[in-house]
């Protein structure tokens, strides 16, 4: 397992991250922590999680329930110190989480506060803004995606009012480094001069979708990543379980997340996909690769990535991606993925 710095934090973190959303609908606590306890004895050092955590599916009735079962975890196990531990403040729009109000200072106080009650510790390695006050084109929305109706005044006081709490946070030392998730170029870069101009804490990552099939962050943000040390948090790196080519031919399989919380996967389960998926899986079996273990490993090939973000709710989904870090991707490999690519450029 490969382990790679958080920024320029100093921070280390395994190349493989266990994400957690589904712990607390799909998965029991019993269910997490054997995923905790393979994840560790594997290589695995890195957690991500968020405060509205479980999603599958998501409501009132179960928010926070996932760093419950995380702190449960780490209260047993008296591993606290060896694990590098991620989890994220919600934006706006969820009536349950602040009755859905935008981000503000002492929401992000009381969130992290309330976070770290649920995880049983008394500080957060990597404390990342889940999504930002104002319109973004993650989660789908690229396709009617403008942002032209923003507030250009808001969207700079947000973000500096966002990154001064955070900075405090980091100096009473509740916070160690600080993220953001689906956010923007333009986003990051101003967080990153309003951390320079005023000697505040400096964005270590940004945690976006980016998979075979997603791969927005191979443009302006990949350079962004090489300038200024801003490594990406790969989530959905099978795009749902797309890539792992279980929903092939119209198949939904019992227990699966189109099967018992989100029918078209977020947006992802459309017909544009299929074409995609299938020349990719096809690709994997003629270099004799698990497709998603081909998948995981093509996004930890990508030099911008510093950790993919995987999930599961099977053991057996989880020892196959984990073991996705051993694969090698040659250039034979990865040649043939560039001519998919090619052929199939944005099918989601």
């Amino acid at each position: 397992m490969k382990i790679k710095s958080l920024g320029r934090t100093g921070i280390r973190v395994s190349q493989i991250c266990l994400g957690t959303m589904t712990w607390g609908t799909q998965n029991t606590l019993e269910e997490a922590s054997a995923q905790m306890d393979y994840a560790v004895e594997n290589g695995v050092n890195f957690f991500d999680t968020a405060e509205m955590y479980p999603v599958t599916p998501i409501g009132p009735e179960t928010y926070g329930r996932t760093e419950e079962f995380i702190g449960e975890w780490l209260s047993a196990r008296k591993k606290r110190d060896d694990i590098v531990l991620a989890s994220k403040v919600a934006g706006p729009g969820r009536p349950w989480v602040r009755d859905g109000s935008p981000l503000t200072p002492e929401g992000i106080r009381t969130a992290l506060d309330d976070s770290l009650k649920r995880l049983k510790t008394d500080y957060i390695d990597l404390y990342q803004v889940h999504w930002p006050n104002r319109n973004h084109f993650h989660f789908r929305n690229s396709w009617s995606y403008s942002p032209f109706g923003q507030d250009r005044h808001q969207a700079r006081v947000d973000i500096a009012e966002t990154l001064d709490t955070l900075d405090e946070l980091v100096k009473a030392g509740k916070i160690r480094a600080i993220g953001l998730s689906n956010e923007t170029c333009w986003g990051t870069m101003k967080y990153l001069e309003r951390a320079e101009a005023k000697d505040r804490a400096r964005i270590a990552t940004i945690q976006n979708e980016y998979s075979l099939l997603y791969r927005h962050h191979d443009l302006d943000m990949a350079e962004l990543a090489f300038h200024e040390d801003v490594g990406l948090l790969a989530f959905s790196p099978l795009s749902a379980g797309l890539l792992t080519g279980k929903y092939r031919n119209g198949k939904r399989p019992e227990g699966s997340r189109a099967a018992v919380s989100s029918a078209d996967l977020g947006g992802r389960l459309q017909e544009h996909q299929e074409p995609a998926v299938d020349a990719y899986c096809k690709l994997a079996e003629t270099h004799g690769l698990d497709p998603a273990q081909m998948a995981i490993g093509f996004v930890l090939s990508r030099p911008f990535v510093t950790a993919a973000i995987i999930g599961a709710t099977t053991m057996d989904q989880l020892k196959t991606n984990i073991a996705a870090a051993d694969v090698a991707m040659t250039d034979d490999i990865l040649g043939d993925i560039a001519r998919v690519h090619r052929a199939f450029p944005a099918p989601i």
